[in-house]
């Protein structure tokens, strides 16, 4: 019996060593919702919402990336002499903790040519580049919704052209995909 009771102690105690590694380290990083609105039409740009729920660390969201899209760029809405534009947004502050929130009239993604079987899908795969980690990724699915209603704001029809090209010199991997 006593080498049961020392076999099993040793496990135990290996156990409760395991779980010490993570005591006090607090909520992983993570992409907790998100959803994207198609263009209003074929021919324009879906926009994409999400959350990032902060970890133990400030890091950076500095890329989205999408294998089914020809293009995703991050853009924050901003108020400059009454007039409200859209500026390429290199990385963005995840606060240790807290949270990064991409919404209608503030930061948001820009999404060209979302492949047709991922709109059928209702899902587009992405992955969240942060600065942590040697650029840690988190994979997250973004719901697809249609153009309709008060969400479905016409990005496309705002000027991109200066924009567009000022991203792809800044942050090549972020501007294209």
């Amino acid at each position: 019996m006593k080498p049961f009771a020392i076999l099993a102690l040793a496990a135990t105690a290996l156990t409760l060593t395991a779980c010490g590694e993570n005591l006090g380290a607090g909520k992983p990083l993570n992409v907790v919702s998100g959803h994207i609105v198609m263009g209003a039409t074929p021919d324009r740009p879906a926009v994409g919402y999400f959350r990032v729920q902060g970890g133990p660390q400030p890091v950076q969201l500095v890329a989205v990336t999408a294998d089914l899209a020809q293009r995703v760029e991050m853009h924050e809405s901003v108020k400059e002499n009454g007039v409200v534009t859209m500026k390429p947004l290199l990385r963005a502050d995840v606060p240790a903790k807290g949270e990064l929130v991409f919404k209608q009239g503030g930061k948001h993604l820009m999404i060209w040519g979302i492949n047709g079987a991922a709109v059928r899908a209702g899902k587009l795969p992405m992955a969240f580049v942060f600065t942590n980690n040697n650029n840690e990724r988190i994979l997250f699915d973004m719901v697809i919704k249609p153009a309709e209603g008060a969400e479905a704001v016409d990005h496309g029809a705002m000027d991109h052209g200066a924009m567009e090209k000022g991203a792809e010199k800044a942050a090549p991997d972020a501007a294209k995909k």
